[in-house]
C-alpha cells in the first residue's frame, strides 16, 4: 500500500476531486496555503493499493495541469523609493506529489 499526498492550485481541486470519486479513490481534502505566490492549495492524500499507484498518478496530471499566469511582483515601500513594478509571466498549476510506502493502515 502507498500514500499518495499531492498539493494542487485551488482552482484545479474541484476537478481532481470529481475524477477521483469517478475512479472510485478514495482521499483526504486539505486546505494548505504555500509556494512562491501564496496563493491557496489543496492537499489530497491518498492511500491506495501498489497497483493502482500509476492510475493514480495519472489522474492527477491530467487534472492539475500548468499554466502560464501574469503577476505583479510585491515589493516594500520601506526599500523602495520610487520603483517601477513590471508584471512577470510565472508558471502556476501543476501539482507536487509525493508517494511513499505505508507499513500499515486502519479504517475505525
Amino acid at each position: 500500500m502507498k500514500m499518495i499526498t499531492a498539493v494542487v492550485q485551488d482552482q484545479d481541486a474541484a476537478k481532481l476531486g470529481k475524477t477521483l470519486v469517478k475512479a472510485e479513490i478514495g482521499a483526504t481534502r486539505l486546505a494548505s496555503t504555500g509556494g512562491f505566490l501564496k496563493a491557496g492549495s489543496t492537499t489530497f492524500m491518498i492511500g491506495i493499493d501498489d497497483d493502482r499507484v500509476d492510475e493514480v498518478l495519472a489522474i492527477i496530471k491530467e487534472s492539475a495541469q500548468k499554466r502560464d499566469r501574469l503577476m505583479t511582483p510585491a515589493y516594500s515601500m520601506d526599500t523602495v523609493e520610487s520603483a517601477v513594478v513590471t508584471p512577470m509571466e510565472v508558471e502556476i498549476g501543476g501539482a507536487t506529489v509525493f508517494v511513499q510506502d505505508v507499513a500499515q493502515f486502519h479504517q475505525f
